[in-house]
């Protein structure tokens, strides 16, 4: 006992000649704003979830199928799963391990390396048959933490995939969402050039008229069907833009393209623009998905500089072994043939040309690239929900005077065309108005389709849907 009371003082001793805490590190929250500077004046009762187009069931089934079936989400579990392992090994290091071996063995010896001289009554077996059974067992006490430090790291390392994935699943939401409510604006936009369609044809018809009663030129009817062909070739460009949502959406769903389509043909609900909610910057550390994946990449790189800092401290080891052993396979279970070990050891750097200090200024810098990255990733956060809100209000803006704009050259053209029919106007003045007002409901429902997509960025600056994203929950 005092042996083993000399050797352990004596290694402590030695590691007293490099021990020494880990390098400090700063890592302060990084200072947000108070407010927003495109924030809604007004406080809304909006969720953050009534942003999203929730009430269409489109975007329902097409959200739910991706959610069951998306590769790069299901990539993103099985990140956590590994993650997961990772941190099940490191507990499980700090475990006791017991194993079991047997062995039967053989061995032939030369009677001469005994010496030559032996009395001849004294007579030695050079050939030997043992068989032996033990149960081992060995034990780090980790008295120092350098394992629970890496444990901590493992369990952290958990947390920055979870947020990694949640963040997966919100882009995934968001580009469903956004590729919704272009399908819908492009129903929006072909409705309107419809009716554009239908006036310019109209026009085109009211001017073969006049020209075969000889009470107007050939030109009036020519520009009247150019109007019509000028619809009818903004109608066929929408196709287009709809086969490449299909495709977007096959992707984003992992479903077939007939599957997306019949998603897309369900009728939607109709629903109003909702108000911006009201946050503060405060809450983009809580919410968002990378801001949280960051501070637990942080939070593992700290526990991994420690364990590094941990390792210029001496290692202790428990071993211990009991078995059988036996010469004879009728002797094996003996009384006699019981064997038995109990070890201890402790091992410290004393000489190692600074590879430990090495380790652990390469730690180091891993704590600080990972701290840069946090701010990083906060104050890119801070950088999307400033300009989604600001997005928003621009939108909104558009949207209205869009919409205005419509209605005030959807009127002008009424009027022109009574005040043709009353006689108080000529054909050209109708075939002008009628031009102005082409592609004015166009614009206003792609502008009203830009408002409602803004807010499906907003959803994704805020933090999307924070509920934490499991297995259950992501199908």
């Amino acid at each position: 006992m005092m042996r083993l009371l000399l050797a352990s003082t004596c290694a402590l001793a030695l590691a007293g000649c490099v021990a020494g805490p880990p390098p400090e590190i700063a890592t302060p929250t990084p200072v947000l704003p108070p407010e927003y500077l495109f924030a809604p004046d007004a406080a809304s009762a909006t969720g953050l979830a009534d942003l999203l187009p929730a009430d269409d069931p489109a975007y329902d089934t097409l959200a739910a199928q991706a959610l069951a079936s998306s590769p790069t989400l299901g990539e993103a579990l099985a990140r956590i799963d590994q993650a997961r392992a990772g941190a099940d090994l490191r507990g499980a290091n700090r475990l006791p391990s017991v194993g079991a071996n047997s062995t039967v063995e053989g061995r032939r010896s030369n009677p001469a390396q005994f010496g030559g001289d032996l009395p001849s009554a004294i007579a030695f077996d050079t050939e030997q048959l043992s068989y032996a059974a033990n149960v081992t067992a060995r034990w780090d006490p980790d008295i120092f933490g350098r394992l629970r430090a890496q444990e901590r790291a493992a369990l952290a390392r958990i947390d920055a995939a979870s947020s990694s994935a949640r963040g997966v699943r919100n882009s995934l939401l968001a580009e469903i969402a956004a590729s919704v409510i272009d399908w819908r604006t492009l129903d929006a936009r072909a409705g309107a050039i419809q009716d554009d369609l239908a006036a310019a044809e109209e026009l085109a018809r009211l001017s073969r008229v006049r020209e075969d009663a000889g009470i107007a030129p050939g030109f009036d009817r020519v520009r009247a069907e150019s109007a019509a062909d000028a619809s009818r070739s903004r109608l066929a460009a929408l196709e287009s833009e709809r086969a490449r949502l299909i495709g977007r959406l096959v992707t984003l769903t992992a479903q077939g393209g007939a599957q997306v389509r019949s998603a897309l043909a369900m009728s939607p609900r109709e629903s109003g623009l909702p108000a911006a909610p009201a946050t503060l910057p405060s809450a983009l550390l809580a919410n968002r998905p990378d801001v949280l994946a960051a501070a637990a990449t942080l939070a593992a790189e700290d526990a991994e500089l420690a364990a590094a800092a941990r390792r210029r401290f001496p290692v202790f080891d428990l071993s211990a072994a009991i078995g059988l052993l036996a010469f004879s396979p009728g002797d094996l279970f003996d009384s006699d043939s019981i064997i038995g070990s109990l070890a201890a050891s402790a091992a410290a750097p004393l000489l190692d040309f600074g590879r430990i200090e090495a380790e652990i200024d390469g730690a180091a810098a891993e704590k600080r690239a990972a701290f840069e990255a946090y701010r990083g990733a906060v104050y890119t956060a801070l950088g999307d929900a400033e300009g989604a809100y600001g997005l928003v209000a621009a939108a909104d803006r558009e949207a209205a005077a869009a919409a205005q704009e419509a209605a005030s050259l959807q009127r002008a053209a009424s009027l022109a065309e009574v005040r043709q029919r009353a006689g108080l106007a000529d054909f050209l003045t109708v075939l002008e108005a009628r031009r102005a007002a082409d592609a004015s409901g166009e614009r206003a429902a792609a502008a009203l389709g830009r408002a409602e997509r803004a807010r499906v960025i907003l959803w994704q600056a805020l933090g999307g849907d924070t509920q934490p994203i499991t297995r259950s929950t992501s199908q």
